[in-house]
């Protein structure tokens, strides 16, 4: 009964309007921009990846916070993995190959929408009773809307998508992977739950080291292996491309889905990917070494082009290319992907993708801890920190051990209520962050304005 009751509100808030509202957002900052993501690659990539490349030998700081490389690679490591994965299989068993091209959308579309949650996370944050920097939806809530209730209740939504989707979800996914390997899931949870208590005992730091030496090798693993399926299937590679271009506007697709069902669910797992418009990743953002919001928004521009425009880009035209997918086929999520894997590599393609998954869910579980400790001590003071640490072990133990078909409809409504007073915050402020924004664009894009 409960279950039936939270699909039905979870279908009410994921649905067509709430949607529309993500595009909608992301297109009013991206024309108040004038299309930054697009027309000012060269600034953003500039001063995101390869200034960062330049300055990766300087010793970090002291004060609390972490290198820009560092808070972006723990964002990525909190929507890194069965987003990019299953949720891009999933999209294409349930929208066909053309919500390939709308996740693509979303993504353009979402860049703005980071851009700005992070620098109106930098603008708004402040120093702890520690000395670290702390931000985020809570900070520019409280402080630029001065509304402190709604930041409130964004908080405790954020704690309550942190022990759901950040959590239990993703320790079950850890605990389901290695079960195929013949581990039971007590035997996961008993060695899972402590060593997730030490990362994320030690703070922001531990959890960006970790995700630092992680993410980028977990992700150059993954994405030679596609490369690897792709190129096996070299002619299939073009078709692929024109399949999910045409099937993206067809009003009754060869597949049989069609327009309104690719844009659905194009649209919904590019969400689900790149958190963009959930205000989450602004938390982690806001702790970076960083003096210019600016320069911090196009971070976020960057996380949202690598993890949905191609981490999920690659995914779906590995499965798309190994031939493993059809309309009407029974395999779904994980299973294709694996599939996939397996229609090059044989038994090894679906072992290598199982410890992949296993290792970006751990990544995931880290990460979210951070967001819901910052939720936590917003509600409750810098006290309830620790205690949230504990409470967060204990939910791996269980995520592991449980079923968890309640637990995922709850994470879905968290989730999506989430992004209801971020994106009210981020309109409302978005004059702040288009104005710091353009102070720092180059002179060639100021004269496009």
């Amino acid at each position: 009964m409960f279950y039936k009751i939270n699909s039905i509100i979870s279908s009410v808030i994921w649905g067509p309007p709430m949607l529309a509202v993500f595009l909608g957002t992301g297109l009013f900052l991206s024309i108040k921009s004038g299309f930054f993501q697009v027309f000012g690659i060269k600034q953003w990539t500039k001063l995101t990846v390869i200034d960062a490349y330049k300055k990766r030998k300087e010793p970090p700081k002291s004060d609390g916070s972490v290198s820009q490389f560092a808070a972006l690679t723990s964002a990525l490591a909190a929507c890194l993995g069965t987003g990019n994965i299953a949720g891009v299989a999933t999209a294409i068993c349930a929208g066909g190959p053309g919500a390939v091209f709308w996740m693509w959308i979303s993504a353009i579309l979402g860049m703005m929408t980071c851009c700005c949650e992070n620098i109106l996370g930098i603008k708004y944050r402040i120093r702890n009773s520690l000395g670290q920097w702390v931000g985020g939806p809570m900070l520019y809530i409280e402080r630029g809307l001065k509304n402190p209730r709604l930041a409130k209740i964004y908080a405790f939504l954020l704690v309550g998508a942190s022990f759901g989707m950040g959590n239990m979800t993703q320790a079950n996914s850890v605990a389901a992977g290695l079960e195929e390997f013949g581990i039971s899931p007590l035997l996961t949870a008993a060695i899972l739950t402590p060593l997730v208590f030490i990362c994320i005992s030690g703070g922001l730091k531990r959890i960006s080291s970790v995700a630092e030496k992680l993410i980028p090798l977990l992700s150059a693993v993954f994405l030679c292996v596609c490369l690897f399926v792709i190129l096996k299937n070299a002619n299939a590679i073009i078709p692929c491309f024109k399949l999910i271009i045409k099937e993206a506007f067809s009003v009754k697709a060869v597949s049989g889905f069609g327009f309104a069902k690719a844009a659905r669910y194009g649209i919904s797992r590019g969400v689900f990917s790149n958190e963009a418009g959930l205000g989450s990743n602004a938390v982690i953002h806001a702790s970076a070494d960083c003096e210019k919001p600016a320069v911090q928004g196009m971070w976020g521009i960057f996380e949202v082009m690598f993890d949905t425009l191609f981490m999920c880009t690659v995914t779906a035209v590995t499965v798309l290319a190994s031939g493993v997918w059809s309309p009407s086929g029974t395999l779904d999520g994980i299973a294709l992907c694996s599939a996939a894997f397996e229609s090059v590599m044989g038994y090894w393609g679906g072992i290598l993708l199982g410890i992949c998954i296993c290792l970006f869910a751990f990544a995931t579980l880290i990460a979210w801890s951070f967001y819901g400790k910052s939720g936590a001590v917003c509600l409750f003071g810098d006290g309830s920190g620790v205690y949230y640490n504990i409470m967060y072990a204990a939910a791996v133990f269980a995520g592991c051990i449980l079923k968890l078909d309640f637990v995922w409809s709850i994470s879905d409504i968290f989730n999506g209520l989430l992004a209801i007073p971020n994106i009210y915050a981020v309109l409302k402020l978005s004059n702040e962050a288009i104005e710091l924004l353009n102070k720092e664009k180059s002179p060639r894009l100021k004269r496009r304005l």
